[in-house]
């Protein structure tokens, strides 16, 4: 029998021999030995190539991706920073440290797959030695995200990949990108090297690459492609057409429609909501403003007061964390006696009807009953509330004129007459008092904080939280709440406050 270190020698050869043409060029493989032993290194170094995979013999300056098996990410990290790459921890901190079940996942689909949490390797001394002086929680609902910023250029980058991921229907890259720009919205500084994601959680390997891109380049060559791709342009238009949702918009441009005026030519048949949506586009279509929100509130409350005064009304959503400018205006609308509530919906209707101030509503019941048994669905985040869906016509001072109607039959030229008043999206949202602080913090979001909430409250409480109640499966009981802080209370998380809920 040879002698190891001529096995060992043999292998390699035999590794450099098999090598395929490599399909993958932005990944370079290297799979540590260490645990694993020269002829199983071999053998998966061979199925790698014949893959299209690149595989580095040695550790080197050049490999993106360290695969390990039965080791653990210190251990790992311990070996690497014993090896001369040439490049110090500088390099290090920009490898994906992987368990075994990446690359065994990646054979089997014959290309790599994204790299998900469970696959890379807990690395607390490199982290200890390269993470700046800030933490981030792995889940949104755990930290406190502004409005305002540093890093904008790279989220917003990341939600344009996360959009066109939508239009395509992949919810979990679209999700998966708008986790990663989530994280860089809490960070307290500006992004300035790839290092500072060290330790960061939910930044995938293809977040990570566009990241370093903007770092590099000041832009993302796939975004960029994305912003100028007809696909990507057509459904923005489409998709901001009230009424009008992705599986819609994608028929459409399936069938020729880029754009508004193509709706108009082409004779489409639209639901009553669409065709709203069509007439009012420009507006709709337009940004409302802090000043126009609160006038619409106020304009609601003084209806909902002359119905009943100890009736409230709450401006919920984006402005109440704080936006001075958002797509429409939520409502929420309660009344401190249970029961109370129900029957004043239809009343506010009547009112603002009435007052010519309603273009389009649609409403729909309550369909919630208190139940005795937990809730089905516990991360599901539709509500079933009493509400009112409308285009609601609201003045506008002197000099300050909006659209005409369109009609299909209007030229596009004659779809920008001036008017004295602009039509606004506003939603009409009814909860009995009991159930009041629940739907407040569903209502008032962010989209991505409340999923988290509910990720959270599930995963790590055993509870099921909706916007309706907070079931806690352990105790085998529906837990009250009269306010937000209470919620938060009961599931063991420090009170964020609205405006910093903009994850």
């Amino acid at each position: 029998m040879d002698p190891p270190k001529r096995r060992r020698k043999e292998c390699s050869q035999q590794d450099t021999e098999v090598s395929q043409p490599v399909k993958f060029p932005h990944i370079v493989l290297f799979l540590l030995e260490r645990k694993m032993g020269a002829s199983r290194k071999s053998f998966l170094t061979q199925l790698a190539r014949r893959k299209g995979f690149c595989v580095e013999n040695k550790f080197c300056n050049t490999v993106t991706h360290v695969v390990s098996e039965n080791n653990t990410g210190d251990e790992v990290w311990e070996w690497l920073e014993k090896q001369d790459s040439g490049n110090g921890n500088g390099n290090l901190s920009t490898l994906a440290l992987l368990d075994m079940s990446w690359f065994v996942e990646s054979m089997s689909a014959n290309k790599p797959v994204d790299i998900q949490d469970r696959h890379r390797l807990k690395v607390k001394a490199a982290c200890a030695s390269l993470t700046p002086d800030y933490m981030v929680p792995v889940y949104a609902c755990q930290r406190r995200t502004p409005l305002q910023h540093p890093n904008r250029l790279f989220t917003d980058a990341l939600e344009i990949l996360s959009e066109n991921a939508e239009f395509f229907e992949s919810e979990g890259r679209s999700l998966a990108f708008y986790k990663a720009s989530s994280v860089m919205k809490a960070l307290p500084i500006r992004l300035t090297s790839t290092v500072d994601l060290c330790g960061l959680p939910c930044i995938g390997e293809h977040s990570q690459r566009v990241i370093k891109e903007i770092l590099e380049d000041g832009v993302s060559s796939e975004v960029e492609g994305v912003l100028q791709s007809e696909r990507y342009q057509a459904m923005k238009v489409l998709t901001s057409i009230f009424g009008v949702g992705v599986k819609t918009a994608d028929r459409w441009y399936r069938e020729g429609i880029r754009n508004f005026g193509d709706i108009l030519s082409s004779g489409q048949k639209l639901t009553k909501e669409q065709e709203a949506g069509v007439k009012y586009f420009k507006d709709l279509s337009s940004p409302v403003t802090e000043e126009e929100a609160n006038s619409i509130t106020d304009t609601v409350r003084k209806a909902v007061a002359s119905i009943d005064t100890r009736a409230k009304v709450t401006i919920t959503g984006g402005f109440r964390r704080g936006k001075q400018r958002g797509h429409d205006v939520d409502l929420l609308i309660t009344h401190p006696e249970e029961g109370k509530e129900a029957g004043l919906l239809a009343q506010i209707i009547t009112i603002l009807d009435s007052q010519g101030l309603l273009l389009y509503y649609k409403t729909k019941e309550n369909t919630y009953t208190a139940p005795r048994e937990p809730p089905v669905k516990p991360h599901s985040t539709l509500d079933r509330f009493e509400r009112c869906f409308s285009v609601f016509k609201l003045s506008l001072p002197p000099f300050r004129g909006s659209q005409e109607p369109v009609s299909l039959s209007t030229p596009l030229d004659k779809t920008c007459i001036a008017t004295d008043w602009k039509a606004v999206r506003v939603d009409l949202v009814v909860s009995p008092c009991s159930q009041y602080a629940y739907a407040l913090l569903g209502w008032t979001g962010s989209q991505h904080f409340e999923r988290e909430l509910r990720r959270f409250a599930g995963s790590e409480k055993q509870m099921a939280l909706n916007s309706h109640a907070l079931y806690d499966r352990k105790q085998n009981e529906f837990l009250s709440a009269s306010t937000e802080e209470e919620i938060f209370a009961h599931l063991g998380l420090p009170f964020i406050p609205p405006h910093e809920r903009n994850a």
